[in-house]
């Protein structure tokens, strides 16, 4: 099939992840999930932890407008700013960085918006109901069955806050997306298949 770049965008729980890396393996290019944490890690020099953690304490920002007002392949670098602003300009940096080496799957990290204008680089939004997200929280992920909602919920208004504040756009929004799919309707390898056929059936 077609190398392309594809950001993956997911509410918690519905298997976003999963899906981006056997979508990665089934075009033979890199995945980013863990893997772009490191790597803005041991460019950037901050640890690890203080860069997972930074979408679960999102706090105001005005960076949106200073990333939408990068042009082209322009590093981000201001001084001034919080540490949560600070994580998001390196990220901004790495993330295009790595779109710069060629096809790859994206997961999470704002990368639909920091690639907006990026031409080949296709924007997906998984999402699922929640008793299909409870169900595999509880069973791949480990969660407790009594407390998982409301660390799902918890989970997702991080998200949420993280991408609104930093972007300036609405975290879900069909607009933001080429394609938005229930993988909870018609399952995970169905979800990659319409992904692979979507992928195959661009027209540039």
């Amino acid at each position: 099939m077609k190398q392309r770049i594809v950001t993956i965008s997911r509410t918690y729980g519905s298997g976003g992840r999963i899906i981006g890396q056997k979508l990665a393996e089934d075009m033979g290019v890199p995945f980013y999930d863990k893997a772009l944490i490191d790597r803005i890690a041991e460019e950037s020099g901050f640890s690890r932890d203080m860069i997972e953690n930074a979408e679960m304490k999102a706090k105001n920002s005005f960076l949106y407008t200073l990333a939408s007002s990068l042009g082209g392949n322009g590093e981000a670098g201001v001084d001034g700013l919080s540490l949560n602003d600070k994580f998001f300009l390196a990220q901004v940096n790495v993330i295009r960085k790595i779109a710069e080496e060629g096809p790859c799957v994206i997961i999470g990290r704002c990368a639909d918006y920091i690639l907006k204008d990026i031409h080949d680089a296709t924007k997906i939004f998984i999402c699922a109901e929640m008793h299909n997200r409870k169900e595999r929280a509880v069973k791949e992920y480990g969660m407790d069955e009594a407390t998982v909602e409301t660390e799902i919920k918890k989970i997702d208004k991080a998200r949420t806050n993280y991408y609104n504040l930093h972007t300036g756009r609405k975290w879900g929004d069909v607009l933001n997306y080429h394609l938005t799919l229930d993988s909870g309707y018609i399952g995970l390898e169905d979800t990659i298949a319409l992904i692979e056929e979507f992928l195959e059936r661009r027209k540039y």
